[in-house]
């Protein structure tokens, strides 16, 4: 099968790799569609994705297929369907290692919820809490739609995490998907007045048209924002993933206002000049995903999804066959590109 490696930093080849087997619990996913994570898979390549230092890794989190053969134990898959979340940790090679493996033209999906009711959901089994949250679509929901699932789920996890409340104001550092799904599902969900903060002016275009009340250059004096607003914002996302961004939030945000951190940090060590803050402030920092959030928001996401409320040509800019996955990150690097799909 082809499997997208990124055989040392920087190099990154579509190479042939055995398909994997079927074990008792998982079912046998072709690849439809993929997307790039921009920051995860960003860092993967270049070789800054912390805890990461082997190599050749095979890479990709983020796809849908459709299910071609199911293990014996599986109940919650069946052939046909559609899956989001396929990985493959085991190549039978060990020179290569995962980087969960999502971009191969076959993945496994493991029937999480079998093996919860079979008492095998723990790691003597092979378990891993990823399994949680590889799962089935509704029908009618197409590849495009479902893999932005995959980002989407765990944005709107994020919101839950970082505890904020219908009404709140917020202003969000970043417009890439991470930060335009804030501002969607913040719309959405009935959040008060909405900011956006980004270098890139047509990515601030695309956060206003997707609801954002103003967007701002990160050198516009965002102090002097907050002056003429009359009060500080009730919460401030950082959808980078940028220590920096936390300093600069401190100013913005009220008295027990809340910064939500939002990606993989690469600094070991980061410093809070508290000084620039309210007394008292609360600190989220989500690097990782709550699977739980994560399986739950699939219910509602596709609601909108369904309803025409939530729509995959809103974030997917730029389509590559997945022949040309030296080309996708280039793009994507580039900073030209809000989601770029691959199609097998």
């Amino acid at each position: 099968m082809r499997a997208v490696v990124v055989v040392e930093p920087h190099q990154v080849q579509l190479m042939d790799l055995p398909t994997p087997q079927v074990g008792p619990y998982q079912a046998l996913v072709r690849t439809e569609v993929a997307c790039l994570c921009n920051a995860t898979d960003g860092k993967l390549v270049a070789g800054h994705f912390p805890g990461v230092d082997r190599y050749p890794l095979v890479l990709g989190h983020e796809s849908a297929g459709i299910v071609e053969a199911v293990g014996a134990q599986v109940r919650n898959f069946h052939v046909g369907d559609r899956v989001i979340g396929g990985l493959v940790f085991d190549f039978g090679d060990p020179r290569y290692v995962s980087g969960w493996g999502g971009f191969c033209e076959y993945t496994l999906a493991n029937d999480h919820d079998a093996m919860v009711s079979d008492g095998v959901a723990d790691a003597e089994h092979g378990w891993f809490e990823c399994y949680e949250i590889q799962r089935r679509v509704d029908p009618g929901i197409t590849p495009e739609a479902a893999v932005l699932l995959c980002t989407w789920r765990e944005v709107y996890g994020g919101l839950g995490d970082f505890q904020l409340q219908l009404g709140n104001d917020l202003l969000i550092f970043g417009a890439g998907p991470v930060g335009l799904s804030f501002v969607k599902f913040g719309r959405l969900l009935g959040m008060g007045f909405i900011g956006v903060v980004d270098p890139v002016p047509h990515k601030r275009q695309r956060a206003a048209a997707m609801g954002a009340d103003a967007t701002y250059a990160p050198d516009d004096d965002l102090q002097a924002i907050v002056s003429q607003r009359g009060k500080p914002f009730d919460a401030v996302i950082d959808a980078v993933g940028a220590p920096a961004i936390l300093n600069a939030a401190l100013p913005l945000i009220r008295m027990g206002g809340t910064i939500g951190a939002y990606g993989v940090m690469a600094d070991e060590t980061i410093t809070i000049d508290k000084s620039k803050g309210p007394y008292n402030f609360n600190l989220f920092v989500h690097q990782w995903p709550t699977r739980q959030r994560e399986h739950a928001a699939q219910r509602p996401l596709s609601q909108w999804i369904r309803q025409g409320q939530l729509k995959a040509e809103e974030f997917i800019t730029h389509e590559f066959p997945v022949t040309r996955i030296v080309e996708a990150l280039d793009a994507v690097q580039s900073g030209e590109v809000i989601k770029a799909l691959l199609r097998y």
